[in-house]
């Protein structure tokens, strides 16, 4: 009865183009179609399948075949047991096909258990499948009814959409008064000019517009279907920029942000500034972009250009002070299996906060370190930093202590994550470049990707701490040795403020002879190191080995062999690969050539460009191998 009324209304409404208005009778007739199909599974129940159409009433029958919704009833096995003309007219096209080819083409069945609607893809066209299940009686199987929508239009309209959504690019020139500190201003308007050419190369058919805000960043807007380009091609820019050469020799290198996706350009100039931060925390010469699923990065082939800024450490320093003399304890925590840099760094701030009478303990799990000869070395010491467990830390931990982590900034891998969580006041002292899990509610964050490692780091800011006289000579030792072990003998990542801090802290008493001896190994070390470089394969030009080694000092040994198949000639990275309580590990090293770290990072790991690792759970040694393999040779592939 409804349903004679509504559809005249309806018409008539089309008919003087008052389309509201017949809209307005759109649900009646829905109601009525859906009471159609309730009155279908009515009969159903009574009668088997094979007896449902002789039935059904003839009047009924039209009605059910003149819907203008396309519908399809399938039975629980997948047999397509009816469809309407709408659905034959619509959707098929080829009404002569039959029900085989409904079964074969759409698999309606599969989406019956689906809480949500699904789009299902059929002759080149979007349709959403809303479906309806109906109990039967026991001589017969379940019925489901699809319901099917044309959206082709409308999911073209929404991808139009978000490829026409603005998106925010942020791009800084990589230590640019570095660079031209001692260039002629002559060469710094030809750089400009140069930096700007390519810049507009970049932009070319973008649609989009570009404008320096200063002299060393850039401010730009496009559309982000012009982005998912740009992406697809890697940000080729970077390699452009590379191509600039500052003096005959020094390249000219690109930081990038990227931030779209969002729902404003506010927003999305916020993401573009937190993408920059992070391209320029893990050492410049790369895009962030920042995704709903996180950042993924692009480039970072490139050695960093040294820099270092006096006022920054001495305002570091200065505010560090500050937090150690209002605390009422200080906590020194690095990450887990602490090697002589993280453990080598806290010895020696453990040194300066004892000097400011301030009560400060070592938090490091001794099982597990592979800083344990230092840590002997240390506890025999005339004045020797206090080591303990993260068990006993966390006794002791109260509302005004002061966690300052070195040597990571990775809050998955620090000593202890509970230790971390129950200070309130946490401040942080790195040099990898910038992880995606960093701590974000530091009161202080002193990252520094350019510096060859944490004790370097520590040892500018102690220059900078009002003491009374200078740390004792043991402190000094454990931040020589961790310079040493981060440079490789002062090979890697040494720069100028490396020689610097070394020089300091040898005038203040660090015995060379003292820190190689650090550096010893046993005999049976020494074999197993050995081993490892013998079962070595060369893949391109990186050397890996795996072997199943049994020792206490396992990562040691790793770590060392991994430094010592760099001397190989033609090689130009190194992966060793060995067993640890969850699966397998992988001590990674380079030249430079190759950044270690975004191979690493592909496999759940990091570090920075010459040193990385990562942990493999619940994997066999082959499987770790061919994971390596897989990334590395789309590492190579990028390239």
């Amino acid at each position: 009865m409804l349903l004679s009324i509504a559809v005249p209304l309806m018409a008539i409404s089309f008919l003087y183009d008052n389309c509201h208005v017949a809209l307005l009778f759109l649900p009646a007739l829905l109601f009525n179609a859906l009471f159609i199909v309730q009155l279908f599974f009515m009969f159903r129940r009574r009668y088997p399948i094979n007896r449902i159409r002789a039935d059904m009433s003839s009047a009924e029958t039209p009605i059910l075949e003149q819907l203008m919704v396309p519908v399809v009833l399938v039975q629980e096995n997948g047999n397509v047991f009816w469809y309407n003309t709408a659905f034959a007219n619509q959707i098929l096209q080829e009404p002569g096909k039959g029900k085989q080819l409904v079964q074969r083409l759409l698999h309606l069945h599969t989406y019956a258990s689906q809480p949500q609607d699904q789009i299902v893809e059929f002759q080149n066209r979007s349709y959403q499948v809303h479906s309806i299940s109906c109990t039967a009686q026991k001589d017969t199987s379940p019925m489901h009814a699809f319901q099917f929508t044309d959206v082709t239009e409308l999911l073209q309209w929404k991808r139009d959409f978000a490829s026409a959504k603005p998106c925010v690019l942020l791009l800084v020139i990589d230590s640019y008064d570095d660079i031209l500190q001692y260039a002629k201003e002559s060469e710094k308007a030809q750089v400009s000019a140069e930096v700007e050419k390519v810049l507009e190369q970049f932009m070319a058919g973008t649609n989009g517009v570009i404008r320096k805000i200063e002299n060393d960043m850039f401010y730009a807007v496009m559309e982000t279907r012009h982005l998912r380009v740009i992406m697809q091609e890697k940000f080729k820019v970077l390699d452009e920029a590379r191509k600039i050469l500052v003096n005959g020799r020094i390249h000219i290198t690109f930081s990038i942000g990227v931030g779209f996706g969002a729902d404003s350009l506010e927003e999305s100039e916020k993401f573009a500034h937190q993408s920059l931060d992070m391209a320029l925390g893990r050492g410049g010469d790369q895009a962030a972009v920042k995704t709903e699923n996180g950042f993924c990065f692009f480039g970072g082939t490139s050695k960093g250009v040294e820099k270092k800024s006096k006022t920054k450490i001495r305002s570091v320093a200065t505010a560090l002070q500050e937090l150690i003399e209002n605390a009422d304890q200080v906590f020194l925590m690095g990450h887990r299996f602490g090697d002589l840099d993280a453990i080598g760094s806290a010895c020696g701030l453990a040194g300066a906060i004892d000097m400011m009478k301030k009560p400060v303990s070592i938090v490091v799990n001794q099982k597990n370190c592979l800083a344990g000869q230092l840590i002997r070395r240390m506890k025999d010491a005339e004045r020797p930093p206090e080591f303990i467990e993260p068990e006993e830390a966390m006794e002791r931990v109260s509302s005004n202590s002061l966690l300052i982590v070195v040597d990571t900034h990775n809050k998955d891998i620090l000593e202890s994550v509970e230790l971390y969580k129950a200070c309130r006041y946490v401040a942080v002292i790195d040099h990898h470049r910038k992880n995606v899990n960093f701590i974000e509610n530091a009161v202080l964050f002193h990252h520094e990707p350019y510096a060859s490692s944490a004790s370097e780091m520590v040892t500018e800011i102690i220059q900078y701490f009002h003491l009374n006289g200078e740390i004792p000579a043991a402190n000094a030792d454990a931040l020589l040795a961790g310079i040493t072990l981060d440079t490789k003998n002062f090979v890697m990542r040494t720069g100028v403020r490396t020689f610097e801090a070394a020089a300091y802290l040898r005038k203040i008493g660090a015995d060379t002879i003292q820190v190689k001896s650090l550096f010893s190994s046993t005999i049976s070390m020494y074999q197993i190191r050995s081993q490892i470089v013998a079962h070595a394969e060369i893949y391109h030009k990186s050397a890996i080995s795996a072997v199943k080694m049994q020792d206490a000092d396992t990562r040691v040994i790793a770590a060392q062999a991994a430094d010592e198949l760099l001397s190989i000639q033609g090689v130009e990275a190194s992966f060793v690969l060995f067993p640890d309580q969850s699966g397998f590990s992988i001590s990674a090293r380079s030249l430079g050539a190759m950044n270690v770290q975004l191979v690493m990072e592909e496999l759940g790991g990091g570090g920075h460009q010459t040193m990385a690792a990562t942990q493999l759970a619940g994997v066999t040694l082959q499987e770790a191998k061919e994971r390596l393999l897989q990334v590395l040779e789309a590492y190579e592939e990028k390239k």
